[in-house]
C-alpha cells in the first residue's frame, strides 16, 4: 500500500530530488510558460499550448465551448498561413506586432528660471511696517556708535 505524502514531505522531496519539479507540473503551467515566452519574442508560438489552454478555458468555465472552438479554428488558420509563408520563404513566419513608439532620446533639464512675478503696489500697511523697521534699525545703529 502507497502511504500519501504531506505538504512538507512533498516539498522537502521535490528539494532533495532536482528535476522532479518540472516533471510534476501540470501541462497548463507549461503552455502558459511558453505563451509568455512566445509573445515577448523568446521563444516560438506552438499550436499544442494553445490547445491546451482552451481545452483548460472551456473545462473550468472560464469561456464557452463554442468561442473555443471558433478560437481554435482561428488561430490554426492563422498558424497555417504562417507555416505556409516559412515553407516557401514569402514574408515573415509570425504575424506582424503593431510598431512601438520610439522612445525620445533623453534630454538635459536646463535650470527653469520662474516667471517674474508683476510687482504689486505696496500697501499702506507695508509702507508702514517698513518705516517702522528702518527707524529700528536707524536708532539701534546710532545706539551702537555711541558706545
Amino acid at each position: 500500500m502507497a502511504a500519501e505524502l504531506g505538504g512538507s514531505q512533498l516539498s522537502s522531496l521535490l528539494e532533495t530530488v532536482p528535476g522532479l519539479a518540472s516533471v510534476l507540473r501540470s501541462p497548463v503551467a507549461d503552455a502558459i510558460v511558453n505563451m509568455i515566452k512566445a509573445g515577448a519574442g523568446l521563444g516560438e508560438f506552438r499550436m499544442q499550448d494553445a490547445k491546451e489552454l482552451i481545452q483548460f478555458a472551456t473545462r473550468r468555465g472560464l469561456i464557452p465551448s463554442a468561442e473555443g472552438t471558433s478560437l481554435l479554428e482561428e488561430v490554426e488558420a492563422v498558424a497555417g498561413r504562417a507555416r505556409t509563408k516559412k515553407r516557401t520563404g514569402k514574408g515573415s513566419a509570425a504575424p506582424k506586432r503593431a510598431a512601438k513608439p520610439k522612445a525620445s532620446k533623453p534630454t538635459t533639464k536646463k535650470a527653469v528660471k520662474p516667471a517674474a512675478k508683476p510687482k504689486a503696489a505696496k500697501s499702506a500697511t507695508k509702507k508702514k511696517a517698513t518705516k517702522k523697521a528702518t527707524k529700528k534699525t536707524v536708532k539701534a545703529k546710532a545706539a551702537k556708535k555711541k558706545r
